[in-house]
């Protein structure tokens, strides 16, 4: 992303090795920003308003530009967002997280603004979903159609799949595992924000590590990626877009709709089944995943349907029968 400026370069700069901010997050917040300078342009009337947002560039921006933004301004970009790109809340609400970490990087950490126009942007309300999740039955499923795939891969694809439903890391934290990350049974890995945690590995875990090890041994290795845990065909670290086909791969042939899961739900699924079979607590459950707060680990607590027919059937009046009972 090239279409940048001075001032925020710095800020992604200050995002990364002062926030500890995650490269993926950086280049979001980066990208909306760069957004709504080239909506500020065409609205001011800087370039021609027929202008395609896309083509407008930005890199011209300067301290005065950004000083003169007002909450007007700001409020007119996400009412273009929602009217004209039609995004959801909650696409809206990271464009105006993004607003508020610049502009108050720009006002308050480099007093290069008179204020800070961004400061009562209002959240948009979200609706509150819960997370989707496989079922146990599914959970089971998958893994013997991935013990059972008759690919070269097979080992490698089941261990990946057994550390997914049973540890519930992100993508980035599976795939960034170095083999000096295992000790015993624990398992070192790198979350959000460069944050490391322990991860605690059970039986199934093991098992299937040992099994991928001994074929990985039997693998040509480019020197750079010998610490990778996961490798490629070609002898590398496995991409993020290699894991994805992986798995989607194995749910197609488990018969899961591959529209519908991908493979941030098998997080989800291994949180939900250790709430709902492990009776985890929730502040044990916060610390498995890594979450920050709480309040993001409590999406997990959701009661399913079972639970809820079971709730009503056991109520005192559930048999209750006007022409028995009523007389």
């Amino acid at each position: 992303m090239d279409n940048t400026f001075e001032i925020l370069d710095q800020y992604s700069n200050y995002m990364l090795a002062v926030l500890g901010r995650s490269e993926l997050t950086v280049m979001e917040y980066k990208y909306d920003i760069i957004c709504f300078f080239r909506f500020w342009k065409r609205d001011r009337r800087k370039v021609p308003k027929d202008t395609p947002i896309e083509e407008i560039d930005v890199s011209d921006i300067t301290v005065k530009d950004i000083n003169s933004v007002t909450t007007d301004d700001l409020l007119v970009f996400l009412i273009w967002l929602g009217r004209e790109r039609k995004l959801s809340n909650s696409s809206r609400a990271r464009r105006i997280a993004s607003l508020k970490s610049f502009f108050k990087y720009c006002h308050s950490k480099k007093h290069l603004t008179d204020s800070n126009p961004a400061y009562d942007l209002e959240t948009p309300k979200q609706a509150k979903r819960n997370p989707k999740y496989l079922t146990l039955d599914q959970s089971t499923e998958l893994l013997k159609v991935a013990y059972a795939s008759p690919t070269e891969s097979n080992e490698r694809d089941y261990c990946i799949l057994t550390l997914f439903l049973n540890c519930g890391m992100r993508l980035a934290e599976l795939r960034g595992i170095d083999i000096d990350d295992i000790h015993d049974n624990t398992l070192t890995v790198i979350g959000k924000g460069n944050k490391e945690r322990t991860v605690y590995l059970n039986k199934a875990c093991l098992d299937a590590i040992d099994e991928w090890m001994d074929k990985r041994a039997t693998l040509k290795i480019k020197p750079e990626h010998k610490k990778a845990l996961f490798i490629s065909k070609r002898g590398t670290r496995i991409s993020d877009d290699m894991i994805q086909i992986s798995i989607k791969r194995l749910m197609a042939q488990a018969g899961i709709d591959t529209k519908v899961y991908s493979v941030h739900k098998l997080r989800h699924t291994a949180a939900t089944l250790m709430y709902k079979y492990g009776n985890v607590d929730i502040r044990n459950l916060q610390m498995i995943l890594g979450h920050q707060s709480v309040s993001t680990t409590q999406i997990y607590t959701h009661v399913d349907d079972e639970q809820l027919r079971d709730a009503v059937n056991r109520n005192p009046l559930a048999g209750f029968d006007p022409d028995k009972n009523g007389k």
